[in-house]
């Protein structure tokens, strides 16, 4: 690994960390608070949904940008943007408000993720993009993690405070990026990324295509999960939300440390389209095995088992896409993080309605969608091996 990145993603690694602290902190307090300005269960759903939707138009338009301007001024856009509009929610007494606060977080929030992976495509070598982009992974899983419960703590002196304590650690990750971070991207790279063609061509037409899809098909099945699992577990293995939230820290620190350590290793060793098949045929265990959960010690091996294999799926197909994709570095990972956002808006309500019918049904589609992805894989291998053949002949 070069001294450049050496030195930058620890850096990304404590910006992540902290915008996923921020972001998690509202993740438990936000239904309360939306119910007690007077959201009903429907609008306390689109207040969910619409920051999703916000996610899946915005992120490559952002990730275009950066491509254009440089990494550092749209990722301190998208803080600063976290920052108000967590501002914006603490001060909401009517529900247009949390609404604006909401659309205004999505829409300008989006920039962060497609943006910092694009920052680690700059200053990794293709021998180190995996371990890169699985240290970004690590940062948002730990994140997820602290965030709940400092917001589950704070929300016991008063519900507004959580939201000023995430927009105080997004405007304290807003003046760290401003002062520490360096731009990644050189001037000359950047006036060749503006020449380049529209990201969207290269989602439906290039030989990658697939791999989007495929994130697609993966983000589906996991949203189904996050949505119903609570509620499968509160059935079959008699757990309340204390424990529940005891068993997603457990999933929560091994994929950490799975994404933070192995993925390097693995991925220069075997390269990523190993580790790729290896996280979906590891999920599709996972969700079958989950379907025999009868304790709290099996839902948390089970679960745990599932999470780590989906946290080896998306670092390395970000890894593979930047390598392979023929726009810039913004322009693709922007675009695949709008796939992420549109599977993470299909799959409650998809795992909500399978689950009404049967309260496994959510994790054998599961299984299904992982057969799915991993068929999408042989795809994309499929055309590589054809644009390698017409190469050489």
């Amino acid at each position: 690994m070069n001294l450049e990145s050496k030195k930058s993603l620890p850096i990304l690694f404590i910006v992540m960390f902290l915008v996923m602290v921020g972001f998690g902190i509202i993740i438990p307090v936000l239904p309360f608070y939306a119910e007690n300005i007077g959201a009903s269960p429907t609008e306390l759903g689109l207040l969910m949904a619409v920051y999703s939707i916000m996610q899946l138009l915005f992120a490559p338009m952002w990730g275009r940008l950066s491509d254009r301007i440089g990494r550092k001024p749209v990722i301190m856009i998208g803080i600063l943007g976290l920052s108000i509009s967590f501002f914006l929610m603490a001060i909401s007494e009517q529900l247009w408000m949390l609404f604006l606060a909401r659309i205004l977080g999505g829409f300008l929030s989006s920039a962060n993720m497609p943006t910092v992976m694009a920052y680690v495509a700059d200053i990794t070598t293709e021998e180190d993009r995996g371990k890169g982009m699985g240290i970004i992974g690590a940062a948002t899983g730990l994140g997820f993690i602290f965030g709940p419960a400092i917001g589950g703590i704070f929300s016991e002196i008063a519900l507004s405070l959580p939201f000023f304590i995430a927009g105080a650690s997004s405007l304290f990750t807003f003046f760290l990026v401003i002062f520490v971070l360096k731009e990644s991207l050189l001037i000359e790279n950047r006036r060749m990324n503006s020449k380049r063609k529209a990201p969207w061509k290269e989602a439906i037409k290039s030989p990658v295509s697939t791999l989007f899809y495929l994130q697609l098909f993966v983000s589906i099945s996991l949203a189904g999960l996050e949505a119903t699992f609570a509620y499968f577990a509160a059935q079959k293995a008699d757990l309340d939300a204390v424990k529940l939230g005891y068993i997603f820290m457990i999933m929560g620190l091994a994929q950490a440390f799975v994404q933070g350590g192995l993925i390097g290793r693995m991925t220069k060793k075997f390269g990523e389209g190993f580790v790729i098949q290896l996280g979906i045929i590891i999920s599709g265990i996972g969700f079958g095995l989950i379907l025999l959960s009868n304790s709290f010690w099996t839902s948390a091996l089970y679960l745990t088992i599932f999470g780590i294999g989906n946290g080896l799926i998306r670092p390395g197909v970000s890894s593979l896409l930047t390598k392979k994709s023929g726009t810039g570095h913004g322009s693709t990972t922007g675009m695949l993080s709008s796939f992420d956002s549109l599977g993470r808006i299909i799959g409650p309500p998809l795992g909500g309605w399978l689950f009404s019918i049967s309260i496994g049904l959510p994790f054998v589609i599961g299984i299904g969608l992982s057969v799915v992805a991993l068929f999408m894989f042989f795809v994309y291998t499929s055309k590589q091996k054809s644009i390698i053949m017409e190469e050489q002949g």
